[in-house]
């Protein structure tokens, strides 16, 4: 089985270095790593990580920057990466939906430098809902033009609070998937609740392209809901991502491996679904 983590965050060297200043340009990026001790991943982190952990490739995503100028430092970052690793990794870009044609401009470079995607995107630091449509348009139709996937952070209506958890709600995926039936969407943390509405007969049909990962499962859900998404939803839309380095690859594989699973399902999770759709695009 060739192991794919589908989400997770890795920061150029400047971002850990000058972390204070870093935090002083961008409030959201401030709310989640002010704090010294939350941990800032290089690549190399992230390889000594899938080394030891039997992960074969790994997804790297952007963050959320509120400016493009953070957004086109992080791009180079991980271009940069795809270069140095190539076959471990794939790249999703770093992309402010608001920064109007200079957004377009970063899109079509980081095709250019290998990219497969945008995201992770963070509507509430980044300063927009899911549901305003309009805004989003043109983003969204650059992405279906160029085959690009789209992830976006979402978050549960629910539950404790925590850094970042933010108000990217159910009722918000609603109106962008019927807005962009074509895009290819990843909707992050188990979409904050939404695939339970694909029990729903509109929402199952309308949400064929949409696609869920599991990142930070651990701390959101119990274990089984692994199961149970693959019961309502399908097997085959379910993405293991581990947020890494929010949660360590190993451990997280280590909880999974205990749950009963049909092995075609176990191999679709694990990597099956991810190379099917990473090879789409």
């Amino acid at each position: 089985m060739r192991v794919i983590d589908s989400h997770v965050h890795i920061f150029p060297p400047e971002v850990a270095k000058l972390r204070e200043h870093v935090c002083e340009m961008d409030g959201y990026f401030a709310d989640l790593y002010e704090n010294p001790a939350t941990k800032l991943a290089s690549v190399e982190d992230l390889i000594a990580e899938m080394d030891g952990s039997g992960v074969a490739l790994s997804v790297i995503c952007g963050f959320g920057w509120t400016n493009m100028e953070l957004c086109a430092m992080h791009n180079d970052y991980m271009m940069d990466c795809l270069r140095r690793y190539p076959g471990r990794l794939v790249a999703l870009a770093a992309i402010q939906p608001l920064a109007g044609d200079a957004a377009l401009v970063e899109i079509q470079r980081c095709l250019s430098g290998g990219m497969k995607g945008v995201g992770e995107l963070m509507p509430d630091g980044q300063g927009f809902r899911l549901s305003e449509v309009a805004r989003l348009a043109p983003l969204f139709e650059a992405a279906s033009d160029l085959g690009f996937l789209v992830m976006t952070h979402c978050s549960e209506p629910v539950g404790h609070q925590y850094p970042g958890k933010g108000t990217t709600r159910p009722g918000d995926v609603w109106q962008l998937v019927q807005a962009f039936p074509e895009a290819k969407l990843i909707l992050a943390h188990w979409g904050g609740g939404y695939p339970f509405y694909e029990l729903m007969p509109e929402v199952h049909a309308a949400s064929s392209n949409v696609y869920y990962d599991s990142a930070a499962s651990s701390y959101l859900y119990d274990p089984s809901i692994v199961t149970e998404l693959q019961r309502i939803v399908g097997p085959e839309r379910l993405l293991w991502g581990s947020d890494y380095p929010v949660l360590r690859q190993g451990r997280f594989l280590s909880r999974l491996a205990e749950l009963p699973m049909d092995e075609r399902d176990r191999f679709a999770l694990l990597g099956g679904n991810a190379e099917r759709l990473l090879g789409s695009v």
